[in-house]
C-alpha cells in the first residue's frame, strides 16, 4: 500500500471498525434479498453456440416441421410383451398417463395401426386398420408385422421384442410456443444483420418476456415430470420401467444443479470448519475466515439474482470456487498475521493488523487479478452460459478481495490480543522434506520437469473433444438408464437430422405434366402435392435413408422412405408406386395419419425432404465430429449431391459446434492468459527474470493436466475444457506469494538456501494450507452426479497438487539456479552467499 493509501485505511478501517462491520452487515442484507431471484437453468440455450449459423437453420426447420420435444417411458414387462397382461398393462398405464393435466397425447404400442391383419388396398387398410388389443387381431401376425416395421421397430418396439416404449407429448402452452417462434424469427434476422430497428426493439421486449415464459413453462414441465414419475411407481409391479426425454433431462439437471450447491456448499463449508481447527487451533481462526465467506457467497449469490443471471451446469461450481479462493486469502492473511505477532510481541494489535494488511495487499492484489485472468479467459467464448461463469468469478474475486481487506482486518480490531495462541511449528513434514529435496537434488528436480513437460506436450496431442450425453451421468440415476436403454434397444438418443433440398417442378411434355391431366379428370384442379412425389425423388431419400441406416453409429432413421415403404409391402408383390399412386397415397390418407408419417419428413411448399436419424450414443469408440465429416462427404462422394442440395443439422450439430467453438477459443485464449499473467508478474516484481521464473511452475502444471487427459483418454467437454485457464489462474497465487516473501526475507537471512528453508517453513506452509483446502475442497465434487463436474473436481485438485509441489520445488531450484537477487553483505561475511 501507498503512504497516504495506508494511512486512509488505517483511520476508516482499523479505528472504526465497530463502523465498518456494521455497513458490511447492511450490505450483506441488502444482496441477501437479492438471493430471492436467484435462478437456475437447464435448457438447451444453455448448451448452444448464439453465433452458430447452424442454429439459425436448425430455428428455421424447427418451426418448418413443426418439430417438438416428448419424453419416452419404456417398459419390459415380467412376462411377454405380446401377453394380455402386458398388453392390458400397457393400456391402462397409457390411459393413466393421458389423464394427467400435463400431458397432451400418449401413443403406446396398443395404439399402432396394424395394416397387415387384413388383404386390401393401402387406402382401404389405412381407413380401417386394427390395433392390437381389438379381439379379431392375429397376435403372431401383429408381432411379426411390428418388429418388421420400417416405422415403428426401434420407435414403440425393440428389435427382440421384449420393450415397449410409449410417447408421451407434454401439453404445450401455445402461447409460450408463438414467443418462441417469434423469438427464434428475430434471432434470426439478427444473426444476418436483416434486423430493422422496431424489430430489434420488440427483440428485446421479447428477451424478458422469454425468460419468464420459459420459467412457467419448466415448472409445468416439473410438475408434468413429476405426476408422470407417480403413475409410472404404480405400475413398477408389472415391469421395469424408465422415463427418457430431453425434458426430462432439463429437468433433472436443474434437480442435480440445486443438489450440488447444497451438497458441495455444505460440504466444503464443514471441511473448511476441520480444515481451519486442525491449522490454528483457535476458535477466532475458525470463525473470522468463516464469515468472510459466508459474506463473499451471500453477495455474490445477491448479485446474481439482482442482475438476473442464472446458473447453468458450467457454472454451478461457482459457489464453491468462491468458498475455496476467499479461504485460500483468509488462510494467507492468518498466517501473515500470526507470524509477525510472534516474531513482534511488542506490537500492539493495531500495528500488527495494519502490518499484516499493508505486507499482504500487493501479493493478494496481484494473486487476485491473475486469477481472474484466468477466469476471464472464458468470456471470450461465443456461448454465453461460458461467459456468464467467466464474469461471474472475475467479480467474484473481486467481492473476495474486498472483504478480505474489510471485514477480516476489522473483526480482528475486535478481539483481545492477549487470548491468541501463536505456539505453532515452525514447518509442517512435507514442506521441510520438499526444501531438502530443492536443495540437494536441484539437478534432478529440474529433470524430472523437463521430461514431464515433454510427457505433457505429447499427451495434448492427443486431447479429443466428445460429447456423450450417457456417459455424463452416473450410472445409479434414471438419466443414465433410460437413456442407455433407449440407445441400445430404441435406436439411439441423440437427434440428427437431414434436408435434402429438390428444385423441381413439373416441365411441360413430362411424364408428370401428363400425369396432371389424369388429376384433372379424378380430382378437379391439381396442386403442388399431385406432382411432387415423383418416383426419382422417393429413390433418392430411400438411397439416402438405407446408407445413413447402414452407418454403424446410427441407430433408427426415419423419412418417407418407412412410410413409403410400408405401403409398397402392402401392394402386390411389394412393386414401386409411381407418381399418381403417391399423390393419392398422400391425398386419401387419414388426417391423423398422414400428420405422424407423412408430414413430418416433408415440405411440399419449400420442396424439402426430411430425414431424422438418432446416435448411438453410449459407443465407446464413437467420435461425433468425424461422424459428421463423414455423412457430409458421403452425401456428396457416394450419392452425388451437391453441397447445396443437403442440410446436416440437430441437437448434435449445435453440441458439437460448440465444443469445437469452446475448444479452439480456450486453446487459442490460455496463450494469452499465460502472456497477460506473465506481464502481470513483471509488473510486480519489477523483474523480467522473476516474472520467468513465476511462470514456468505454472505452464508445466497447466500442460500436465492437459497432457493426462490426452494420456487416459478423459475427453475435453465443457466443464474439462476450463481447467487449464483456472488452474493456471489459481496456482499462479502460489509463485507471487512465495517470491514476494522470498524477496523480502533475503535482506534478513543473506544466504538463499536459509532463505529457501524459512521461506518453505512460513509462506509454504500457508501455501500447503490454502493448496490442501482447495484439493479437498475440489475433491467433494465427486459427490455429484454429473460425471463432468466430477471430472472437474478430480483434475482440479490434482492440478493444484502438482501446483503445490512444483511451488516447492522447481520454483525455489530456478530462484537458486537464477539467484535473481543482489545479497547484503553480512559484517563477518562480506561476499558470501548461499549456493
Amino acid at each position: 500500500m501507498t503512504a497516504t493509501f495506508s494511512r486512509i485505511y488505517s483511520n476508516i478501517v482499523l479505528d472504526h471498525a465497530r463502523a465498518t462491520l456494521t455497513v458490511l452487515a447492511v450490505i450483506c442484507a441488502l444482496f441477501a434479498w437479492g438471493m430471492k431471484d436467484f435462478k437456475l437453468d437447464a435448457s438447451a440455450d444453455t448448451l448452444i453456440l448464439e453465433s452458430d449459423e447452424d442454429l439459425q437453420r436448425f430455428r428455421e426447420m424447427s418451426e418448418s416441421y413443426e418439430t417438438r420435444e416428448f419424453l419416452f417411458v419404456t417398459f419390459s414387462p415380467k412376462g411377454d410383451l405380446f401377453s394380455d397382461e402386458s398388453l392390458h398393462a400397457i393400456r391402462r398405464l397409457g390411459d393413466d398417463l393421458r389423464a394427467l393435466p400435463g400431458v397432451e397425447s400418449v401413443t403406446t404400442l396398443v395404439d399402432i395401426p396394424l395394416v397387415k391383419q387384413k388383404e386390401g388396398t393401402l387406402l382401404q387398410l389405412s381407413q380401417n386398420y386394427r390395433t392390437l388389443l381389438q379381439d379379431d387381431v392375429d397376435r403372431a401376425k401383429a408381432r411379426k408385422e411390428l418388429l418388421e416395421s420400417p416405422l415403428f421397430v426401434e420407435l414403440v418396439i425393440s428389435r427382440d421384442g421384449k420393450l415397449s416404449a410409449m410417447q408421451v407429448n407434454l401439453r404445450q402452452d401455445e402461447a409460450f410456443a408463438r414467443l418462441v417462434r417469434e423469438r427464434n424469427h428475430l434471432l434470426v434476422r439478427k444473426h444476418r444483420a436483416q434486423l430493422t430497428p422496431e424489430e430489434g426493439l420488440r427483440l428485446d421486449q421479447l428477451e424478458s418476456e422469454y425468460e419468464a415464459a420459459k420459467d412457467r413453462n419448466n415448472a409445468w414441465n416439473h410438475r408434468a415430470i413429476a405426476d408422470i414419475r407417480t403413475v409410472m411407481d404404480r405400475y413398477r409391479g408389472e415391469g421395469e420401467l424408465h422415463l427418457g426425454g430431453i425434458p426430462m433431462i432439463a429437468d433433472d439437471m436443474i434437480t442435480f444443479v440445486k443438489n450440488d450447491l447444497i451438497v458441495f456448499g455444505a460440504g466444503i463449508f464443514l471441511f473448511l470448519v476441520v480444515m481451519l481447527s486442525l491449522i490454528f487451533r483457535g476458535l477466532r481462526w475458525v470463525v473470522i475466515p468463516l464469515l468472510n465467506c459466508i459474506f463473499a457467497g451471500v453477495i455474490m449469490v445477491g448479485l446474481l439474482g439482482l442482475v438476473g443471471w442464472r446458473v447453468t451446469v458450467i457454472s454451478s461450481n461457482f459457489i464453491s470456487l468462491m468458498l475455496i479462493i476467499t479461504m485460500s486469502m483468509n488462510v494467507h492473511l492468518a498466517v501473515r498475521y500470526r507470524q509477525l505477532r510472534r516474531d513482534n510481541p511488542d506490537w500492539d494489535q493495531r500495528r500488527a493488523v495494519l502490518e499484516t494488511a499493508e505486507r499482504m495487499f500487493w501479493p493478494c492484489l496481484f494473486t487476485a487479478l491473475t486469477t481472474q485472468m484466468g477466469f476471464g479467459s472464458l468470456v471470450v467464448s461465443n456461448i454465453k452460459p461460458v461467459i456468464d461463469f467467466g464474469w461471474m468469478m472475475t467479480l467474484g474475486l473481486a467481492v473476495t478481495l474486498l472483504t478480505s481487506f474489510l471485514l477480516f482486518p476489522a473483526l480482528l480490531m475486535l478481539l483481545d490480543r492477549r487470548a491468541e495462541d501463536m505456539n505453532e511449528k515452525e514447518e509442517v513434514p512435507l514442506t521441510a522434506a520438499l526444501a531438502r529435496l530443492t536443495e540437494r537434488h536441484g539437478g534432478k528436480v529440474l529433470a524430472v520437469s523437463a521430461l514431464l513437460g515433454v510427457l505433457s506436450v505429447a499427451g495434448i496431442t492427443m486431447l479429443k473433444v466428445e460429447n456423450s450425453f450417457v456417459n455424463y451421468f452416473s450410472e445409479g440415476t434414471e438419466i443414465h438408464q433410460g437413456l442407455r436403454l433407449i440407445d441400445e434397444k430404441l435406436g439411439g438418443t441423440t437427434p440428427l437430422d437431414i434436408i435434402l433440398k429438390f428444385d423441381s417442378g413439373p416441365a411441360p411434355g413430362t411424364a408428370a405434366d401428363e400425369e396432371d391431366a389424369e388429376f384433372a379428370a379424378v380430382f378437379g384442379e391439381t396442386d403442388i402435392a399431385d406432382y411432387w412425389f415423383t418416383p426419382e425423388k422417393v429413390d433418392l431419400i430411400k438411397a439416402v435413408h438405407d446408407h445413413l441406416d447402414a452407418m454403424p453409429e446410427i441407430g433408427k432413421v426415419l423419412s418417407l422412405a418407412s412410410t413409403v415403404r410400408l405401403a409398397e409391402s402392402l401392394t402386390r408383390g411389394g412393386e414401386a408406386f409411381n407418381t399418381f399412386e403417391l399423390a393419392v397415397l398422400y391425398k386419401r390418407m387419414p388426417p391423423e395419419l398422414k400428420a405422424t408419417m407423412i408430414e413430418p419428413y416433408v415440405s411440399l411448399e419449400r420442396d424439402e425432404a426430411h430425414l431424422t436419424l438418432r446416435i448411438l450414443d453410449s459407443m465407446p469408440d464413437l467420435r461425433r465430429q468425424e461422424l459428421l465429416a463423414r455423412i457430409r462427404a458421403d452425401l456428396q462422394e457416394k450419392l452425388g449431391l451437391a453441397p447445396g442440395q443437403f442440410e446436416v443439422n440437430g441437437l448434435l450439430v449445435l453440441y458439437n459446434n460448440m465444443l469445437q467453438s469452446l475448444f479452439v477459443s480456450q486453446i487459442l485464449s490460455l496463450a494469452l492468459v499465460m502472456l497477460g499473467i506473465y506481464f502481470m508478474l513483471v509488473m510486480l516484481f519489477r523483474s523480467w527474470s522473476l516474472a520467468t521464473i513465476g511462470i514456468i511452475p505454472n505452464i508445466l502444471a497447466s500442460l500436465m493436466i492437459l497432457g493426462l487427459m490426452g494420456w487416459t483418454g478423459v475427453p475435453l467437454d465443457m466443464m474439462t475444457i476450463t481447467i487449464a485457464s483456472i488452474t493456471i489462474g489459481i496456482a499462479v497465487d502460489n509463485a507471487i506469494h512465495y517470491i514476494y516473501r522470498f524477496r523480502e526475507e533475503l535482506p534478513q537471512h543473506r544466504e538463499y538456501v536459509r532463505t529457501m528453508h524459512y521461506c518453505h517453513a512460513n509462506i509454504g506452509r500457508a501455501v500447503f494450507y490454502t493448496c490442501l483446502t482447495i484439493i479437498v475442497g475440489f475433491s467433494i465434487l465427486v459427490l455429484s452426479n454429473f460425471i463432468p463436474t466430477i471430472y472437474f473436481g478430480v483434475l482440479t485438485a490434482l492440478a493444484m497438487l502438482v501446483a503445490l509441489l512444483l511451488a516447492l520445488t522447481l520454483l525455489p531450484r530456478l530462484i537458486l539456479l537464477w539467484r535473481p537477487f543482489p545479497v547484503p553483505a553480512a559484517p563477518d561475511s562480506a561476499g558470501r552467499s548461499g549456493s
